[in-house]
Protein backbone atom coordinates (compact mmCIF):
# COMPACT_ATOMS: atom_id res chain seq x y z
CA UNK A 1 0.00 0.00 0.00
CA UNK A 2 2.96 1.99 0.48
CA UNK A 3 3.96 2.27 -3.34
CA UNK A 4 0.57 3.43 -4.41
CA UNK A 5 0.21 6.90 -5.40
CA UNK A 6 -2.63 8.60 -3.55
CA UNK A 7 -3.70 10.62 -6.18
CA UNK A 8 -4.00 8.95 -9.69
CA UNK A 9 -6.65 10.30 -11.88
CA UNK A 10 -6.07 7.84 -14.69
CA UNK A 11 -9.65 6.24 -14.43
CA UNK A 12 -11.25 9.64 -14.01
CA UNK A 13 -13.34 9.45 -17.52
CA UNK A 14 -14.45 6.40 -16.76
CA UNK A 15 -15.94 7.33 -13.21
CA UNK A 16 -17.16 10.58 -14.91
CA UNK A 17 -18.80 8.45 -17.60
CA UNK A 18 -20.46 5.77 -15.16
CA UNK A 19 -21.47 8.51 -12.88
CA UNK A 20 -23.71 10.20 -15.85
CA UNK A 21 -25.06 6.91 -16.59
CA UNK A 22 -25.84 6.01 -13.07
CA UNK A 23 -27.91 9.38 -13.11
CA UNK A 24 -29.40 8.96 -16.49
CA UNK A 25 -32.00 6.13 -14.46
CA UNK A 26 -33.84 8.83 -12.02
CA UNK A 27 -33.37 11.54 -13.99
CA UNK A 28 -35.55 9.91 -16.64
CA UNK A 29 -37.88 8.44 -14.13
CA UNK A 30 -38.50 11.79 -12.92
CA UNK A 31 -39.01 13.58 -16.01
CA UNK A 32 -41.18 10.54 -17.52
CA UNK A 33 -43.15 10.48 -14.33
CA UNK A 34 -43.59 13.90 -15.00
CA UNK A 35 -43.70 14.81 -18.31
CA UNK A 36 -46.81 16.79 -18.40
CA UNK A 37 -46.24 18.99 -15.57
CA UNK A 38 -44.57 22.19 -15.40
CA UNK A 39 -40.72 22.42 -14.92
CA UNK A 40 -40.67 23.90 -11.60
CA UNK A 41 -42.73 20.53 -10.25
CA UNK A 42 -40.06 18.65 -11.89
CA UNK A 43 -37.24 19.89 -10.20
CA UNK A 44 -39.16 19.90 -7.19
CA UNK A 45 -39.69 15.68 -7.35
CA UNK A 46 -35.54 15.79 -8.69
CA UNK A 47 -34.94 17.63 -5.08
CA UNK A 48 -37.03 14.70 -3.37
CA UNK A 49 -35.03 12.15 -5.36
CA UNK A 50 -31.87 13.83 -4.43
CA UNK A 51 -32.77 14.22 -0.49
CA UNK A 52 -33.21 10.59 -0.34
CA UNK A 53 -30.12 9.82 -2.19
CA UNK A 54 -28.11 11.55 0.03
CA UNK A 55 -29.44 10.77 2.87
CA UNK A 56 -28.96 6.51 1.76
CA UNK A 57 -25.36 8.10 0.60
CA UNK A 58 -24.97 9.11 4.67
CA UNK A 59 -26.06 5.43 5.77
CA UNK A 60 -23.61 3.89 3.12
CA UNK A 61 -21.05 6.22 4.21
CA UNK A 62 -21.29 5.26 7.85
CA UNK A 63 -21.51 1.48 6.90
CA UNK A 64 -17.95 2.38 5.33
CA UNK A 65 -16.42 3.74 8.03
CA UNK A 66 -17.97 0.45 10.64
CA UNK A 67 -17.16 -1.76 8.29
CA UNK A 68 -13.67 -0.62 8.28
CA UNK A 69 -13.22 -0.02 4.44
CA UNK A 70 -12.22 3.65 4.58
CA UNK A 71 -9.19 2.23 2.39
CA UNK A 72 -10.26 -0.57 0.74
CA UNK A 73 -8.83 1.24 -2.00
CA UNK A 74 -6.15 3.17 -0.72
CA UNK A 75 -6.04 5.75 -3.57
CA UNK A 76 -8.95 8.36 -4.95
CA UNK A 77 -10.68 8.66 -6.80
CA UNK A 78 -10.29 4.81 -8.15
CA UNK A 79 -8.84 1.62 -7.21
CA UNK A 80 -5.20 0.73 -7.66
CA UNK A 81 -5.73 3.57 -10.98
CA UNK A 82 -9.09 1.32 -12.27
CA UNK A 83 -12.52 2.65 -12.28
CA UNK A 84 -13.38 -0.50 -10.39
CA UNK A 85 -11.99 -3.42 -7.95
CA UNK A 86 -12.25 -5.54 -11.05
CA UNK A 87 -9.56 -3.78 -13.08
CA UNK A 88 -7.47 -3.98 -9.42
CA UNK A 89 -7.92 -7.70 -8.52
CA UNK A 90 -4.43 -8.26 -8.66
CA UNK A 91 -3.10 -5.42 -6.57
CA UNK A 92 -5.93 -6.32 -4.18
CA UNK A 93 -4.84 -10.02 -4.18
CA UNK A 94 -1.73 -8.75 -3.30
CA UNK A 95 -2.62 -6.53 -0.84
CA UNK A 96 -4.73 -9.25 1.04
CA UNK A 97 -2.24 -12.08 0.66
CA UNK A 98 -0.08 -9.73 2.60
CA UNK A 99 -2.32 -8.73 5.08
CA UNK A 100 -5.45 -10.94 5.29
CA UNK A 101 -7.65 -9.22 7.65
CA UNK A 102 -5.95 -5.29 6.31
CA UNK A 103 -7.52 -2.76 5.06
CA UNK A 104 -7.96 -4.10 1.35
CA UNK A 105 -9.76 -7.07 0.39
CA UNK A 106 -11.66 -7.71 -2.42
CA UNK A 107 -14.85 -7.40 -0.10
CA UNK A 108 -13.57 -3.57 1.33
CA UNK A 109 -12.86 -2.49 -1.97
CA UNK A 110 -16.01 -3.18 -3.71
CA UNK A 111 -17.88 -1.15 0.05
CA UNK A 112 -14.88 1.53 -1.11
CA UNK A 113 -16.08 1.83 -4.64
CA UNK A 114 -19.95 1.63 -4.00
CA UNK A 115 -19.73 4.36 -1.63
CA UNK A 116 -17.77 6.48 -4.42
CA UNK A 117 -19.77 6.09 -7.39
CA UNK A 118 -23.14 6.45 -4.82
CA UNK A 119 -21.16 9.93 -4.02
CA UNK A 120 -20.76 10.85 -7.96
CA UNK A 121 -24.16 9.62 -8.19
CA UNK A 122 -25.38 12.60 -6.26
CA UNK A 123 -22.72 15.04 -7.60
CA UNK A 124 -23.95 14.87 -11.05
CA UNK A 125 -27.90 14.81 -9.79
CA UNK A 126 -27.02 18.00 -7.56
CA UNK A 127 -25.15 19.52 -10.44
CA UNK A 128 -28.28 18.98 -12.93
CA UNK A 129 -30.92 19.95 -9.84
CA UNK A 130 -28.89 23.49 -9.85
CA UNK A 131 -28.99 24.13 -13.39
CA UNK A 132 -32.81 23.33 -13.72
CA UNK A 133 -33.41 25.14 -10.73
CA UNK A 134 -31.65 28.27 -12.36
CA UNK A 135 -34.08 27.84 -15.13
CA UNK A 136 -37.35 27.39 -13.38
CA UNK A 137 -36.91 29.68 -10.99
CA UNK A 138 -34.08 32.26 -10.73
CA UNK A 139 -35.91 33.61 -7.30
CA UNK A 140 -34.43 30.44 -6.15
CA UNK A 141 -31.30 30.36 -7.45
CA UNK A 142 -28.96 30.54 -4.14
CA UNK A 143 -29.84 27.35 -2.22
CA UNK A 144 -28.84 25.15 -5.47
CA UNK A 145 -25.90 26.74 -6.04
CA UNK A 146 -24.94 26.53 -2.26
CA UNK A 147 -25.54 23.21 -2.68
CA UNK A 148 -23.51 22.43 -6.00
CA UNK A 149 -20.46 24.04 -3.97
CA UNK A 150 -21.13 21.92 -0.56
CA UNK A 151 -21.28 18.70 -2.09
CA UNK A 152 -17.85 19.86 -4.18
CA UNK A 153 -16.17 20.22 -0.77
CA UNK A 154 -17.63 16.96 0.28
CA UNK A 155 -16.11 15.42 -2.57
CA UNK A 156 -12.45 17.00 -1.11
CA UNK A 157 -13.27 16.20 2.37
CA UNK A 158 -13.90 12.19 0.54
CA UNK A 159 -10.73 12.46 -1.09
CA UNK A 160 -8.57 13.63 1.90
CA UNK A 161 -10.60 10.87 4.35
CA UNK A 162 -8.58 8.52 2.17
CA UNK A 163 -5.20 10.15 0.52
CA UNK A 164 -4.97 11.29 5.11
CA UNK A 165 -5.27 7.78 6.11
CA UNK A 166 -8.42 8.13 7.85
CA UNK A 167 -7.37 11.16 9.64
CA UNK A 168 -10.15 12.04 12.61
CA UNK A 169 -10.52 15.37 11.62
CA UNK A 170 -11.17 14.29 8.01
CA UNK A 171 -13.70 11.57 8.86
CA UNK A 172 -15.27 13.72 11.24
CA UNK A 173 -15.52 16.75 8.89
CA UNK A 174 -16.92 14.64 5.77
CA UNK A 175 -19.67 13.15 8.07
CA UNK A 176 -20.67 16.37 8.95
CA UNK A 177 -20.33 17.54 5.77
CA UNK A 178 -23.04 14.93 4.67
CA UNK A 179 -25.20 16.36 6.90
CA UNK A 180 -25.02 19.98 5.93
CA UNK A 181 -26.23 18.75 2.30
CA UNK A 182 -29.18 17.05 3.92
CA UNK A 183 -29.69 20.44 5.25
CA UNK A 184 -29.38 22.42 2.29
CA UNK A 185 -31.20 19.99 0.15
CA UNK A 186 -34.16 20.10 2.84
CA UNK A 187 -34.23 23.97 3.00
CA UNK A 188 -33.93 23.68 -0.94
CA UNK A 189 -37.23 21.58 -1.35
CA UNK A 190 -39.52 23.27 1.22
CA UNK A 191 -38.65 26.39 -1.09
CA UNK A 192 -39.61 25.24 -4.21
CA UNK A 193 -42.86 23.87 -2.33
CA UNK A 194 -43.26 27.56 -1.32
CA UNK A 195 -43.18 28.88 -4.79
CA UNK A 196 -45.13 26.00 -6.36
CA UNK A 197 -47.92 26.64 -4.33
CA UNK A 198 -47.67 30.40 -4.10
CA UNK A 199 -47.47 29.77 -0.03
CA UNK A 200 -45.77 31.72 2.47
CA UNK A 201 -43.94 30.93 5.47
CA UNK A 202 -46.18 30.11 8.32
CA UNK A 203 -45.87 32.25 11.93
CA UNK A 204 -44.11 30.90 15.18
CA UNK A 205 -43.64 32.68 18.34
CA UNK A 206 -40.28 34.48 18.05
CA UNK A 207 -39.27 32.07 21.43
CA UNK A 208 -40.18 29.11 19.84
CA UNK A 209 -38.56 29.63 16.48
CA UNK A 210 -34.87 30.43 18.48
CA UNK A 211 -35.40 27.45 20.38
CA UNK A 212 -35.81 25.64 17.30
CA UNK A 213 -32.68 26.98 16.20
CA UNK A 214 -30.39 26.57 19.21
CA UNK A 215 -31.70 22.50 18.70
CA UNK A 216 -30.71 22.65 15.57
CA UNK A 217 -26.85 23.88 16.78
CA UNK A 218 -26.98 21.26 19.33
CA UNK A 219 -27.89 18.29 17.45
CA UNK A 220 -25.45 19.11 14.66
CA UNK A 221 -22.71 19.78 17.79
CA UNK A 222 -23.37 16.25 19.29
CA UNK A 223 -23.50 14.67 15.46
CA UNK A 224 -20.23 15.97 15.50
CA UNK A 225 -18.87 14.75 18.78
CA UNK A 226 -20.49 11.32 17.75
CA UNK A 227 -18.25 11.65 14.14
CA UNK A 228 -15.03 11.85 16.81
CA UNK A 229 -15.86 9.02 18.83
CA UNK A 230 -16.62 6.70 15.93
CA UNK A 231 -13.74 8.25 13.92
CA UNK A 232 -11.21 7.53 16.77
CA UNK A 233 -13.05 4.26 17.48
CA UNK A 234 -13.92 5.30 21.06
CA UNK A 235 -17.65 3.53 21.30
CA UNK A 236 -16.14 0.77 23.10
CA UNK A 237 -14.14 2.66 25.76
CA UNK A 238 -17.31 2.53 27.74
CA UNK A 239 -18.90 -0.91 27.54
CA UNK A 240 -21.58 -0.20 30.33
CA UNK A 241 -24.58 2.18 30.72
CA UNK A 242 -24.71 4.95 32.94
CA UNK A 243 -21.37 4.20 34.22
CA UNK A 244 -18.17 3.83 32.70
CA UNK A 245 -15.48 1.54 33.45
CA UNK A 246 -17.65 1.10 36.94
CA UNK A 247 -17.07 4.79 37.47
CA UNK A 248 -19.32 8.04 37.15
CA UNK A 249 -15.90 9.96 36.36
CA UNK A 250 -13.38 6.96 34.83
CA UNK A 251 -10.00 8.17 34.21
CA UNK A 252 -9.74 10.43 31.44
CA UNK A 253 -7.85 12.88 29.46
CA UNK A 254 -9.17 15.72 27.97
CA UNK A 255 -6.31 17.45 26.54
CA UNK A 256 -5.41 14.73 24.68
CA UNK A 257 -8.73 13.77 23.51
CA UNK A 258 -9.53 16.66 20.97
CA UNK A 259 -6.14 17.64 19.80
CA UNK A 260 -7.66 17.65 16.50
CA UNK A 261 -4.69 17.84 14.17
CA UNK A 262 -3.42 14.08 14.40
CA UNK A 263 -3.13 10.88 12.57
CA UNK A 264 -5.44 8.14 13.71
CA UNK A 265 -4.79 6.41 17.12
CA UNK A 266 -1.84 9.00 18.08
CA UNK A 267 -1.61 12.00 19.48
CA UNK A 268 0.02 15.25 17.80
CA UNK A 269 3.20 14.81 19.00
CA UNK A 270 3.38 11.20 17.22
CA UNK A 271 2.95 9.12 20.14
CA UNK A 272 0.14 6.11 21.05
CA UNK A 273 -3.23 8.19 21.92
CA UNK A 274 -3.60 6.44 25.68
CA UNK A 275 -7.00 5.10 26.40
CA UNK A 276 -7.60 7.57 28.77
CA UNK A 277 -8.09 10.01 25.92
CA UNK A 278 -10.57 7.57 24.22
CA UNK A 279 -12.36 7.45 27.26
CA UNK A 280 -12.72 11.27 27.87
CA UNK A 281 -13.72 11.27 23.64
CA UNK A 282 -16.87 9.03 24.98
CA UNK A 283 -17.87 10.62 27.72
CA UNK A 284 -17.83 14.09 26.59
CA UNK A 285 -20.40 12.61 23.87
CA UNK A 286 -22.38 11.56 25.95
CA UNK A 287 -22.55 14.12 28.84
CA UNK A 288 -23.17 16.60 25.67
CA UNK A 289 -26.40 14.02 24.90
CA UNK A 290 -27.98 15.90 27.81
CA UNK A 291 -28.07 19.06 26.16
CA UNK A 292 -30.20 18.24 22.81
CA UNK A 293 -32.12 15.82 24.08
CA UNK A 294 -33.80 17.97 26.71
CA UNK A 295 -33.61 20.92 24.17
CA UNK A 296 -35.82 18.15 21.50
CA UNK A 297 -38.36 17.54 24.63
CA UNK A 298 -39.00 20.98 25.01
CA UNK A 299 -39.17 22.37 21.63
CA UNK A 300 -41.67 19.28 20.55
CA UNK A 301 -43.42 20.70 23.42
CA UNK A 302 -43.53 23.80 22.03
CA UNK A 303 -44.58 22.79 18.62
CA UNK A 304 -47.92 20.84 19.90
CA UNK A 305 -48.83 24.10 21.37
CA UNK A 306 -49.11 25.84 17.91
CA UNK A 307 -50.65 23.20 16.49
CA UNK A 308 -47.97 20.67 14.88
CA UNK A 309 -48.39 17.68 16.97
CA UNK A 310 -47.42 15.36 14.21
CA UNK A 311 -44.15 16.70 14.06
CA UNK A 312 -43.30 16.75 17.44
CA UNK A 313 -44.16 13.44 18.44
CA UNK A 314 -42.28 12.13 15.48
CA UNK A 315 -39.17 14.16 17.07
CA UNK A 316 -39.78 12.36 20.52
CA UNK A 317 -40.20 9.01 18.95
CA UNK A 318 -36.29 9.59 17.17
CA UNK A 319 -35.04 10.89 19.85
CA UNK A 320 -36.31 7.92 21.87
CA UNK A 321 -34.64 5.70 18.77
CA UNK A 322 -31.73 7.88 19.09
CA UNK A 323 -31.21 7.12 23.07
CA UNK A 324 -31.70 3.17 22.53
CA UNK A 325 -28.99 2.80 19.91
CA UNK A 326 -26.46 4.89 21.66
CA UNK A 327 -26.70 2.78 24.72
CA UNK A 328 -27.33 -0.67 22.43
CA UNK A 329 -23.45 0.42 20.55
CA UNK A 330 -21.95 0.93 23.93
CA UNK A 331 -23.37 -2.39 25.90
CA UNK A 332 -23.48 -4.50 22.92
CA UNK A 333 -20.44 -4.29 21.61
CA UNK A 334 -21.62 -1.87 18.28
CA UNK A 335 -23.50 -3.40 15.98
CA UNK A 336 -23.33 -2.34 12.91
CA UNK A 337 -27.42 -2.21 12.74
CA UNK A 338 -27.46 -0.01 15.96
CA UNK A 339 -24.81 1.89 14.75
CA UNK A 340 -26.25 2.72 11.32
CA UNK A 341 -29.69 3.29 12.77
CA UNK A 342 -28.32 5.69 15.49
CA UNK A 343 -26.47 7.84 12.66
CA UNK A 344 -29.69 7.72 10.34
CA UNK A 345 -31.65 9.18 13.26
CA UNK A 346 -29.43 12.03 13.82
CA UNK A 347 -29.69 13.04 9.80
CA UNK A 348 -33.90 12.74 10.48
CA UNK A 349 -33.69 14.67 13.47
CA UNK A 350 -31.70 17.43 11.54
CA UNK A 351 -33.38 17.33 8.67
CA UNK A 352 -36.82 17.55 10.84
CA UNK A 353 -36.01 20.06 12.98
CA UNK A 354 -34.78 21.86 9.58
CA UNK A 355 -37.99 21.14 7.33
CA UNK A 356 -40.10 23.05 10.65
CA UNK A 357 -37.46 26.17 10.65
CA UNK A 358 -37.89 26.37 6.77
CA UNK A 359 -41.49 26.12 6.59
CA UNK A 360 -41.66 28.83 9.51
CA UNK A 361 -41.02 32.43 10.13
CA UNK A 362 -40.52 34.41 13.56
CA UNK A 363 -43.29 36.55 14.42
CA UNK A 364 -44.22 38.22 18.17
CA UNK A 365 -47.23 35.99 19.33
CA UNK A 366 -49.95 38.44 19.76
CA UNK A 367 -49.39 38.61 15.81
CA UNK A 368 -49.88 35.17 15.23
CA UNK A 369 -52.94 33.79 14.40
CA UNK A 370 -55.57 31.28 16.13
CA UNK A 371 -55.96 29.43 13.30
CA UNK A 372 -52.58 27.68 12.51
CA UNK A 373 -51.58 25.92 9.40
CA UNK A 374 -51.98 22.02 11.47
CA UNK A 375 -51.20 20.47 7.55
CA UNK A 376 -48.11 22.83 6.85
CA UNK A 377 -45.72 19.84 6.75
Amino acid sequence: MNEVALFNIAPLLQLLLLALLLAAAPLSWVWLKNRQSQTTLRVRHLTMVVLFLTFDLVLFGAFTRLSDSGLGCPDWPGCYGYASPIGASAHIAQAQSAMPTGPVTFYKAWIEMIHRYLAMLVGVLILTLAAFSWRADRSLWGWPSLSLLWVCVQGAFGALTVTMKLFPLFVTLHLLGGMLLLVLLTIQLVRQRHSYEKTAAQPLPFKVYLLTVLTVLSVFIQTGLGAWVSSNYAVLACDTYPLCQNSWWPDMNLSKAFELWRPLGQDASGQALPFQALTAIHMVHRWHAVVPALLILWVARSWMTMGLRRQGWLLIGVLFLQFVTGISNAVLGWPMLAALMHTGSAAVLLVLLTWVLASTQPRKAERIAATFDRNML
